[in-house]
């Protein structure tokens, strides 16, 4: 899979712009604030409808303008295809070969990207909703029922947190009503719980021994999911949380909010069985991103029988010449590549040697 082109329309700082590009390595070159951050945040959107930087659509559009719109072709299991994303205070607009989707979540999975910036750190350092985000974003584009569910499931927690806010007040409630909830948010509350421990267990399969190479042999990573409340290992996992959910009832009651579930679950990253987000070293923590997102590429290729789009906005810099080295090996010759740097000096690599060049300088790309 590769992107062929991109033509974006009043995002951001471009008001217009157009560009082709090589189905290897890209490389946008120029200094900080002109817009290379904002070309490798269109193809994200292009891909997943939403960005990594904000969750604020007005962001997207430039200042004065009713609307944004990306557009790009892909080239995916050798069929040439259009996508277009529209962005305006009405929402998302998607189209897949000029046919309009219904909902976004028909739209996301065309397009599997993989990103890398300085701040996917905090993936293992951040606080859990930054990997319940990263779950929800990588779970999402390859199986889209889940996105279904997602979206399922935040319209019941928010009813049920609604109700729970009103009995709190109140100081009574209908029973009948807030089981009727509880029972729809176990249904699919299971459902998100049980693709994301799956999703969790294969991206170790694949994580850990990109880590034990990147690490020289000297570590082991492990990667655990880390629901609020554990599954049932055998019977029905679906009334096992709801028998949980009424023994903590009144606590929910009393706090006005829901206190279990997928949107209060974790990731924990363990190396040689020590969590490396509360005893890991800087260069631990950088080996185990490094590895995440290059298991996900492979993961990726295992579900789709595609090989993503990796975008690298401005984290060659961040890391040391073994990793580079190690990250630049890993996709040559298979992944096409987005490399956002002020410079390419101090690395030496044929991937980047070989790399279609751009020069980026105040939301104008031209090829070097």
């Amino acid at each position: 899979m590769h992107l062929e082109n991109i033509v974006l329309r009043n995002f951001r700082n471009y008001e217009e712009l157009s560009l082709d590009f090589a189905p290897t390595v890209n490389v946008f070159l120029g200094e900080n604030a002109q817009g290379k951050t904002n070309l490798l945040e269109a193809i994200l959107i292009l891909a997943l409808a939403k960005s990594h930087r904000t969750t604020n659509d007005k962001d997207f559009i430039e200042w004065n303008k009713d609307a944004a719109k990306i557009e790009g072709r892909i080239m995916k299991h050798g069929q040439s295809v259009p996508l277009e994303l529209t962005i305006s205070s009405k929402g998302k607009k998607a189209k897949v070969n000029h046919l309009e989707q219904k909902k976004l979540s028909q739209y996301v999975g065309n397009l599997n990207v993989v990103m890398f910036a300085p701040e996917d750190l905090s993936l293992v350092k951040g606080a859990p909703n930054v990997r319940r985000r990263f779950l929800n974003m990588e779970i999402g584009q390859m199986q889209p029922v889940y996105l279904h569910d997602l979206s399922v499931y935040q319209r019941i927690l928010h009813q049920r947190n609604q109700f729970l806010k009103r009995a709190q007040i109140k100081k009574s409630y209908d029973t009948v009503m807030l089981d009727i909830l509880t029972e729809q948010f176990a249904e699919v509350a299971v459902r998100l719980t049980e693709r994301r421990d799956a999703f969790i267990r294969k991206l170790e399969s694949y994580a850990a021994p990109i880590h034990h190479d990147i690490s020289r042999g000297l570590e082991t990573l492990e990667i655990l999911y880390q629901p609020s409340v554990t599954l049932a290992q055998e019977g029905d996992s679906i009334q096992a949380l709801i028998e949980k959910m009424k023994t903590i009832r009144q606590r929910e009651i009393d706090r006005g909010v829901t206190l279990i579930g997928p949107h209060r679950d974790d990731s924990l990253f363990y190396v040689n069985g020590q969590n490396v987000q509360v005893f890991g070293s800087q260069g631990q923590q950088r080996t185990t991103a490094l590895s995440i997102k290059l298991a996900e590429i492979d993961l990726i290729h295992e579900e789709t029988n595609e090989y993503p789009l990796l975008l690298l906005d401005d984290v060659l810099s961040e890391l040391d010449d073994f990793r580079q080295s190690h990250l630049l090996n890993a996709i040559e010759g298979k992944v096409q590549t987005f490399v956002t740097t002020t410079s390419v000096s101090g690395i030496n690599h044929d991937t980047l040697t070989k790399a279609k060049t751009y020069m980026v300088e105040q939301g104008h790309i031209k090829k070097s």
